[in-house]
């Protein structure tokens, strides 16, 4: 693994100091990512589907 220099570690945290709201949709789009293609069953999916349906009929109306 490369080492980070302690100025790309300064500047790696300052970005997360002001993006938590970004960095907390990265890491939630990945983890439901990795389930949906790795881990979800025919149920999780028709779950899903339902789910984003919902979402997208909410985005709609607004």
């Amino acid at each position: 693994m490369a080492k980070i220099s302690e100025a790309r570690q300064r500047a790696n945290h300052k970005w997360n100091e002001k993006n938590k709201d970004k960095q907390r949709i990265y890491q939630y789009r990945s983890n439901a990512k990795k389930f949906i293609l790795e881990m979800a069953s025919e149920k999780d999916l028709d779950k899903f589907s339902s789910y984003i349906q919902e979402r997208r009929n909410e985005l709609n109306n607004d």
